[in-house]
């Protein structure tokens, strides 16, 4: 033991103790979370601001960070020092003191009071540095230039100065004001977030997600590249209600990693299958890792509208994946899973009760019109029914497990609530200098208007934005930062929206930082850059649809149904011309110019015939040149096979 965490288990309170407490705060977080989506303090006539009750919830979040987050990541904590103890009551009593006195306070911000302004720093220090245990530097630091740029941004010559702040005022307008820390990202969070991970937790413990993998299996497991096809179903059904794209690397690429490499897929190429797979999750619907309900809030529209606009860029982006993973199992001669290792099916259709809670949830969100955190909880009461009667597997979860599923999902969020917390920060900012105006003013100016030179400046300011940071932290940023400079030269505004989160999520498979990529690589035993270049051809889908739906909002099932469904079957072709001609495989190796001819035709009849004018005879090009390729490659198949028989 070293000689800090010798004087660490020396002083101290014991961590089964701390422990406990971060338990009781998390399991009062998430109960106080479906209480407020469940409108239960109107029943009791208990009127009090959102605010109030996002107080209440970061009060809880806080004080379970400084308890269970040592200071230097990655630590053991046997006991927690004292000093974390302290940081953990002070972060409950000024919070809490937010929470209690914000009606009186609210209105006192800029006459600058101490009883406001004092909480209001301690409470952004105290933010702030649970940040940092939870994800690190990289987020804190942006937010930390963000608060420098607010007091000292007016000695910045041009277009990008601010406007001169007090730091009292801003220390109580980034505690207090509706633009701060209790904020719309918090708010988020706060309600239909947790609802969300609530859901996630309950699939878990009652077998759910374990009947998505041995379905994935089942389902793909018998076809060659199984294993590959597995990680992509399963990745993407766990991702999809993940809120982190390494997470979904570490939970499923423990199983599917080893599974790929033992089929003889290179190390490198397993990681990035898992890669890509995981972090697409962040872009399918429902969850988005979040995103999806800060989007339907900051573009005023219902959460349904951003789920119906997200799914079809989604399914290209893994029928892309699906494909290569296909062509490269044929390329590499990669066999089917083998029996011995399928589950049962008999085994697997007992699962398909789980289906009733996803039903619920689609039913209620997109044909009874609730609320998401409501029909968040209505798919949690499916679920907890339907499997208590039916189970999973031969077994039931326990009413403990169930219960106990309400501390663990208090413990899930903190990261997010503290995330959402910090980026509020960065919205204050924005709104109290004017650097979101200036920021999009800039921006226009250096693409001169120009729609493509703007898109291809966003895309990198995105990927170098996102680098390091957990998807709800990179899409805040964008969506605050990027995408009104895309709107205001004319981009639909939920393309807009949608463009700057696939481009910041993909920073996670970008290298040089590329951390979904370099999780992934570790896992695999695979050389990292290696890894993060293979995981950039795997998902190059992600690349250019985004590019698409901006120029075509078909895509984004926006427009005539005859050109939506026009746009979708192309782009169909597009996809797998171009995942062909990047694998190299058809129904053989294919030399380098029938290579380049695949993927040129694939452009063709990927790019919607709605994009620009003429695009329609591009449309038809592609897809005609594109099948006379694939005749002709069928043709040299049936050539050969006849010269074998022969």
């Amino acid at each position: 033991m070293s000689e800090s965490s010798q004087r660490e288990a020396a002083h101290g309170l014991p961590f089964a103790l701390a422990r406990s407490v971060a338990d009781a705060l998390a399991l009062l977080l998430t109960v106080a979370a479906v209480c407020w989506a469940l409108s239960v303090p109107r029943y009791f006539n208990l009127g009090f601001y959102p605010q109030q009750f996002f107080a209440i919830i970061l009060a809880c979040v806080l004080p379970i960070a400084f308890l269970t987050l040592p200071a230097r990541m990655g630590a053991e904590r046997h006991r927690v020092p004292w000093c974390d103890v302290a940081l953990a009551v002070l972060s409950f009593a000024v919070v809490a003191f937010i929470a209690i006195r914000y009606p009186d306070l609210v209105l006192k911000i800029f006459s600058r009071p101490p009883e406001v302004w004092i909480p209001g720093l301690i409470a952004t220090v105290l933010v702030l540095e649970a940040l940092r245990r939870a994800t690190g530097w990289a987020l804190v630091i942006i937010i930390l230039c963000f608060l420098a740029y607010a007091l000292l941004g007016h000695f910045i010559p041009g277009r990008l100065s601010g406007r001169p702040q007090n730091w009292q005022m801003l220390s109580g307008y980034m505690a207090f004001d509706s633009n701060g820390i209790l904020g719309l990202p918090l708010s988020v969070a706060a309600t239909i977030v947790i609802t969300f991970i609530l859901f996630g937790g309950l699939l878990s413990i009652t077998g759910g997600s374990r009947f998505f993998t041995d379905a994935a299996m089942l389902a793909m497991g018998r076809f060659r590249g199984g294993s590959m096809k597995i990680a992509v179903l399963a990745s993407g059904l766990f991702g999809s209600i993940s809120g982190s794209a390494v997470a979904n690397v570490v939970g499923t690429g423990v199983v599917t990693i080893p599974m790929i490499k033992r089929d003889g897929y290179p190390a490198h190429k397993a990681a990035a299958i898992e890669a890509v797979a995981s972090t697409g999750g962040q872009l399918m619907p429902p969850v988005m890792g979040a995103s999806a309900f800060l989007m339907a809030e900051f573009l005023a529209v219902p959460y349904s509208t951003i789920v119906l606009a997200a799914l079809v860029p989604a399914i290209l982006y893994y029928i892309a994946l699906f494909i290569q993973a296909d062509l490269e199992a044929a390329r590499l001669d990669i066999s089917p899973v083998p029996k011995s290792e399928l589950p049962v099916p008999s085994a697997v259709l007992g699962g398909l009760h789980f289906a009733i809670a996803f039903a619920a949830l689609i039913y209620a969100l997109f044909w009874m019109r609730w609320q998401p955190e409501r029909a968040a909880l209505l798919g949690c009461v499916s679920l907890v029914v339907t499997s208590l009667l039916f189970g999973y597997g031969g077994s039931r979860p326990k009413i403990f497990d169930i219960a106990a599923s309400l501390s663990r999902t208090g413990h899930s969020v903190v990261e997010i609530i503290l995330i959402s917390a910090a980026s509020g920060l960065v919205i204050g900012v924005l709104n109290v200098t004017g650097l979101s105006f200036n920021l999009t003013y800039v921006l226009v100016q250096i693409g001169g208007g120009n729609v493509i030179v703007l898109l291809g400046l966003s895309a990198i300011v995105c990927i170098i934005l996102g680098m390091g940071l957990p998807t709800l932290g990179v899409y805040v940023l964008l969506a605050a930062l990027v995408a009104p400079a895309l709107v205001q030269v004319g981009v639909e505004p939920i393309a807009a929206h949608l463009y700057v989160l696939y481009y910041g999520m993909m920073s996670m498979i970008t290298p040089p930082i590329a951390l979904a990529a370099f999780a992934a690589a570790s896992i695999a035993k695979a050389p990292s850059m290696q890894t993060g270049f293979a995981a950039v051809k795997f998902g190059w889908s992600a690349y250019v649809i985004p590019v698409l739906f901006v120029f075509s909002p078909t895509l984004l099932l926006i427009g005539a149904p005859m050109d939506i469904v026009l746009a979708i079957v192309t782009a169909i072709v597009g996809v797998w011309l171009i995942s062909a001609g990047l694998a190299g495989y058809f129904t053989s190796r294919m030399n380098f110019a029938t290579r380049c001819l695949f993927v040129l035709f694939g452009l063709m009849a990927l790019i919607p015939a709605q994009a620009f004018p003429g695009a329609l005879y591009s449309d038809i090009a592609g897809v005609l040149g594109g099948f006379v390729l694939m005749g002709s490659e069928f043709a040299r198949r049936r050539l050969r096979l006849n010269r074998a028989e022969g």
